[in-house]
């Protein structure tokens, strides 16, 4: 720079303009572009700064001058424009081979996706209970207080909501639902006083410890049905029914009486255990048999809860778990399995 103070104006534009076009020419890259644009273009470049020297120059060269600057400039624009497009091109086909794949390497072989046990011991439920003229019926995963709990025949202070601790929410009376019964309700109150037969699959959350064998959410599958003249019988046919086909036939079934505030008598449902064939292992607890699901008749407040006449209807109602009927199905002897995302799982089934 000091060198081009020496001469004249005309001769440091000259000198101006060949440096800057060598420095151009070596550019390798849209971002050297840019810097070169600052040093010899912009506003505080070095063009700019010869150009205020303008103002010692007489009048009668002023305009030869300005000629000379103004081709000086617009011969640099026009190289920069040209090289950036050189350059872009250059890095955009460089990209472009960068991704490129290359056909003569081996492919990688897809995995096909299978679907969660949950899911599919879900969709064999719904299956099998569609087939005795069940439909699907969904209901909320958050519920109030009645509808978990005064419309199942267990008012506040109820000693039968010790059955579970509760996810409350910081809504007053608004929870996460303990178990699928609430959605009988909704069932009820949308279809009385017409007959009904819904099995009603969904998420249940209670705060238990999480051991082999419980969880602290869980998928569910509650039965309904309601009609007139419907019996202990009815419920103890459907129940064999889907054992038969969910298990295989010759499967052995026991009823051992409980307690459930919203079916009047209640049972539990037991089959012999499908990995030991009643011998006793670890899965039954040695002790032959595998808890299934609990089951009963409709309480008559319930059902009238629901909109339908106990004189007139009855009906009947189960809950069983597809993660536990899973286990029982596929000898697998820890809950959490179906929790921990683990490939291995669905591999071995499928």
């Amino acid at each position: 720079m000091s060198n081009l103070m020496n001469l004249d104006i005309t001769q440091q534009l000259e000198e101006l303009r060949r440096e800057a076009m060598a420095s151009l020419a070596s550019a390798t890259s849209t971002e050297e572009t840019r810097a070169w644009h600052g040093e010899y273009l912009s506003r505080k470049g070095r063009l700019t700064g010869i150009l205020r020297g303008l103002g010692g120059v007489s009048a009668e060269e002023r305009p030869r001058i300005g000629k000379i600057a103004n081709e000086v400039k617009t011969a640099l624009e026009e190289a920069l424009q040209a090289r950036q497009e050189e350059l872009e091109q250059a890095e955009l086909l460089a990209a472009r081979n960068k991704e490129l794949v290359d056909i003569t390497l081996p492919g990688r072989p897809q995995t096909p996706g299978k679907l969660h046990l949950s899911t599919r011991a879900l969709r064999e439920i719904e299956g099998i209970f569609a087939s005795m003229g069940f439909q699907v019926y969904e209901s909320p995963d958050v519920e109030t207080d009645e509808y978990n709990f005064q419309l199942l025949n267990m008012p506040e202070g109820h000693p039968a909501r010790d059955m579970w601790d509760t996810f409350y929410t910081t809504t007053p009376d608004l929870l996460l639902r303990t178990h699928t019964s609430p959605g009988q309700v909704h069932a009820m109150r949308q279809y009385a006083p017409e007959p009904i037969r819904i099995v009603l699959p969904g998420m249940c959350y209670r705060y238990e410890p999480v051991t082999a064998r419980s969880e602290s959410m869980f998928y569910q599958v509650e039965g309904l049905a309601v009609g007139k003249n419907i019996t202990f019988c009815d419920l103890k046919g459907t129940i064999t029914n889907y054992i038969t086909q969910m298990y295989g036939e010759g499967r052995r079934m026991r009823f051992r009486k409980s307690y459930f505030p919203f079916t009047e008598p209640s049972v539990e449902v037991d089959i012999d255990c499908v990995i030991c064939n009643g011998k006793g292992c670890t899965v039954c607890k040695y002790s032959g048999w595998l808890e299934l699901m609990g089951a009963g008749m409709v309480h008559p407040v319930v059902l009238q809860y629901g909109g339908y006449d106990p004189t007139e209807f009855s009906g009947f109602a189960f809950g069983m778990g597809p993660d536990r009927t899973s286990m029982q199905k596929y000898g697998i002897d820890d809950i959490r399995y179906f929790f921990t995302n683990d490939v291995r799982l669905t591999e071995r089934i499928n």
